[in-house]
């Protein structure tokens, strides 16, 4: 990694990315103000920690319902469209919002019902306002960019609720909701004036929405790198969505504070949240993706704790600054390894199989922290998901964290032409793909060790089965054989491989014997 990645300044430095960060820091704010006040609200009208936390349930349950779809279309068509329709849309419901709370008609049900939809648009921008990023740095400047973006995020989950607990105090519910329409309409202005990049045209058939969503989740599937990311990023968001989705009914019924009492509660988490990604890039450099990872879950759950226990603020406070660290620490690892582990074809949908982990698992878990809440109170729904959360340090033993290499992401120029005498139809298939090898007498085990490598990205790319043969009349004769669902697909899967992949095939072409080739043949299904 350059000098450069490791500088947080670096893509500030950029016009192109200050104005993406910028543009997501009023934003993000905006909707921390929105949930804050919805959220308070909530508890106001009801009394109840159960629906208070349903709130939270309502804002990030559309991003498990909706990112990958989302993901698809940022990776399939005109982002900056995709983009301002959205909050366009969603200018209009919160506005919708505002009047009635103004009016005093907003009640559990409509609120409800409202913070949902708005959720609905920004799980639907998301994957493509995120992959954005890329189109504004460098690849070594990635991680520090997205650390940036994850400090604008927090730094309005630190400020948007202190601030929209004063004008909630003062103004109400409806007021908060005003601002909460405005941050929209500043990212509609930075988003004309700054377009994501256009997507470059290709002479591949289009992906639908369906096969699109399909490729996506296959390659997340036998990808090992994205899939134990996704998987320890649901275990960590599932435990720990318990302390934010108590949090209302911490600040209310345990430490008896008001509104702006609450929304200080959400700014330490916020605040500590900033003060770690000033210095996340050193802190990961020198302890590592794993040890960070656990330090940042071990912090994490005794916050829990504490704030299951502790009655009185002061400490609670000081507690939560070291959540918020922890949980910025820990998540903004995740987001990395994600973004910087997934090809171009298919980082919007990594980016939105993160967000559906992440937040899916947190609507998810603030729902179910809820019931048990409501059953056996808040202390023991604490400590259990505080225990939760130390046990989820146990699946780097199964799940390793690590992020992928340059060859790993740079998509391959392919050298071996598709020399087919009758081209189907993009929806012609199955196909079946064949490549024979013959070997050097004597190497057949290690010949098939490297080659049962490919499995993993012949599968990740489109094919839905994949197998080696041994020739029974010639031992040094093998069949790769793998089934793609269509003509289109395959065509996709060829484009997709990466020069990591390209180095593997070689490797494996190095058993061939001396003069001899590979030798691919295609099968369209007939019958």
């Amino acid at each position: 990694m350059t000098a450069a990645s490791s500088s947080l300044w670096s893509p500030l430095r950029l016009p192109a990315f200050r104005a993406r960060w910028l543009g997501s820091a009023v934003y993000f704010m905006g909707n921390a103000m929105q949930v804050m006040a919805a959220s308070w609200l909530m508890v106001e009208l009801t009394g109840s920690s159960f629906l208070a936390a349903l709130v939270q349930t309502a804002v990030f349950l559309p991003m498990f319902l909706l990112a990958l779809p989302a993901g698809v279309l940022a990776d399939t068509m005109d982002r900056r469209r995709l983009i301002l329709i959205s909050l366009g849309v969603q200018v209009g419901i919160v506005v919708l919002l505002s009047v009635i709370a103004l009016a005093g008609w907003a009640g559990p049900v409509a609120l409800l019902t409202f913070t949902f939809a708005a959720g609905c648009c920004t799980a639907i921008l998301s994957p493509a306002w995120n992959t954005s990023v890329a189109d504004a740095v460098p690849r070594e400047d990635m991680p520090q960019a997205i650390t940036a973006m994850s400090i604008a995020w927090n730094s309005a989950r630190a400020l948007g609720p202190a601030i929209a607990g004063l004008v909630f105090a003062g103004f109400g519910a409806g007021s908060v909701f005003a601002i909460a329409v405005l941050s929209s309409l500043a990212l509609i202005q930075v988003v004309r004036r700054w377009p994501p990049s256009p997507h470059a045209k290709s002479p591949l058939p289009p992906e639908r929405l369906w096969s699109g969503t399909v490729a996506g989740l296959r390659y997340a599937r036998h990808s090992p790198l994205i899939l134990a990311q996704l998987l320890r990023t649901i275990a960590y968001s599932g435990a720990g969505s318990a302390l934010w989705a108590l949090l209302p009914a911490i600040a209310a019924q345990q430490l008896q504070l008001g509104a702006a009492g609450f929304g200080n509660l959400m700014g330490c988490l916020g605040g500590g949240a900033v003060a770690i990604g000033l210095v996340l890039g050193n802190l990961r450099a020198r302890l590592g993706l794993e040890r960070l990872v656990a330090i940042g879950c071990v912090v994490f759950a005794a916050v829990m704790l504490v704030a299951a226990y502790v009655r009185t603020p002061a400490i609670v406070f000081v507690a939560l600054g070291f959540g918020g660290a922890a949980w910025m620490a820990v998540m903004a690892t995740f987001n990395t390894a994600t973004q910087t582990s997934a090809p171009p074809w298919v980082r919007s949908r990594a980016v939105a199989l993160h967000t559906v982990s992440a937040l899916g698992s947190f609507a998810i878990g603030s729902a179910f922290w809820g019931a048990v809440s409501g059953i056996a109170g808040l202390a023991v729904a604490l400590s259990i998901a505080a225990f939760v959360m130390v046990g989820g340090v146990l699946l780097s033993r199964w799940f390793p964290l690590r992020i992928g290499a340059t060859l790993e992401v740079t998509p391959a120029v392919l050298w071996e032409e598709l020399l087919v005498k009758d081209q189907p139809l993009p929806g012609d298939g199955p196909v079946a793909v064949e490549i024979g090898y013959r070997i050097r007498q004597g190497e057949a085990k290690a010949f098939l060790r490297t080659i049962s490598q490919l499995r993993a990205s012949r599968r990740r790319d489109g094919a839905n089965f994949w197998r080696v043969y041994r020739d029974l009349n010639d031992p040094t004769r093998y069949l790769e054989r793998f089934i793609v669902s269509s003509w289109a697909e395959y065509l996709h899967q060829r484009a997709r491989s990466t020069l990591a992949d390209e180095e593997l095939e070689n490797r494996v072409r190095s058993y061939l014997r001396e003069g001899e080739t590979a030798h691919t043949s295609h099968f369209i299904a007939e019958l």
